[in-house]
């Protein structure tokens, strides 16, 4: 298999870079790609290290390397440039053309993405990372009117990363809800959830992933057996059924993806 090496330059954390960088990346399956993320690049010194750093790859491996940048600085930008690499810049990709359709000149300030200069959005995603924590896997149920949606499902069916992922990415408050023993018997909703309908979201999973999954925590026990888990897994899909809870198979689905279908079906406005 063809394999590269590819750089993610940022002048903060990387996340945008690395974020828009994987996405193009995932378009070349027969590509292998070892990937490094270089972040803080916020003085000539570091841009300089990291020149030679994809400069040494390049010699290395015989094939430079591609770089994603995120640089705000044109120093630092034309710096990288320099190195012996494919340079790929989102800056100046995308704030050049918005320049000349809005008609005003971009701040070129860094760390405005994953900054805290919104600090309003960013308390109301700690305090929905809190929420998501505290109402977690049905621990306790008393604030679910406060809740945004609460996610329904069997064990290791995805509820958990989906709600920290909705609290952290769109300042939504997720609780979530686990079906166990008897409640899955019935097509009933639990009576912590039925006056709650409206905002309950399933997920289920395919049996045979959902096996693979429990026996890695708990292999050999009844708990990750084909029988319980099928058994598990119809009974849960006949409770959404029955009630008109909306559900989604996560079997081959992100968290990105689970959570926008999630915010979409249900009309929840991203906070964030």
């Amino acid at each position: 298999m063809n394999q590269r090496t590819v750089f993610f330059i940022s002048d903060q954390t990387g996340i945008t870079a690395e974020t828009l960088g994987r996405s193009l990346l995932t378009q070349f399956e027969s590509v292998k790609f070892r990937q490094v993320t270089v972040p803080f690049i916020a003085t000539v010194d570091k841009a300089l290290e990291a020149v030679a750093q994809i400069d040494l790859v390049a010699k290395v491996e015989g094939v430079r390397p591609i770089v994603f940048s995120t640089l705000v600085h044109d120093e630092l930008r034309n710096l990288l440039r320099g190195a012996d690499c494919l340079f790929l810049d989102f800056i100046d990709a995308f704030v050049g053309p918005l320049e000349r359709e809005i008609g005003v000149k971009s701040s070129h300030t860094s760390g405005k993405a994953h900054g805290m200069a919104d600090s309003s959005g960013y308390t109301r995603r700690i305090d929905a990372m809190n929420f998501a924590l505290a109402n977690d896997d049905g621990a306790s149920t008393a604030a679910y009117a406060d809740a945004d949606v609460i996610l329904v499902g069997v064990s290791r069916s995805g509820k958990t990363p989906t709600c920290l992922y909705l609290a952290l990415q769109f300042g939504v408050a997720p609780a979530n809800y686990p079906l166990t023993g008897d409640e899955l018997d019935g097509n009933r909703l639990p009576r912590a959830l039925r006056q709650h309908r409206h905002k309950l979201f399933g997920l289920t999973i395919e049996p045979e992933r959902l096996c693979e999954i429990r026996s890695e925590r708990r292999p050999d026990s009844e708990y990750s057996s084909p029988q319980q888990v099928d058994y598990e897994v119809r009974a849960a899909e006949a409770i959404f059924r029955a009630n008109g809870v909306p559900f989604v198979d996560t079997t081959r689905s992100s968290i990105e993806e689970i959570a926008s279908t999630v915010l979409s079906e249900l009309e929840i406005e991203r906070l964030i």
